[in-house]
């Protein structure tokens, strides 16, 4: 995972599918967010899902860190 703090996105790259409306679980050492996906973009195009293997792009509502892990909910 990638962090761009100075727009507030994680880049993931997804292990199972996901689509809008998931929620999903940010966790680390220092890291404890949940956050449910309202929009999310694959190479710049807004998706409304998306398939393990893929990496989207998502803002997030607070900082989360290259090692945390992500879990759906």
């Amino acid at each position: 995972m990638t962090y761009y703090s100075h727009i507030g996105v994680a880049v993931i790259e997804l292990t199972g599918d996901v689509k809008a409306g998931d929620k999903i679980i940010f966790r680390g050492y220092t890291t404890d967010l949940e956050h449910v996906i309202d929009n999310m973009e694959i190479e710049h195009q807004s998706v409304q899902e998306a398939k393990a293997g893929d990496q989207i792009g998502i803002k997030v509502g607070g900082r989360v860190r290259k090692k945390d892990k992500v879990y759906k909910k």
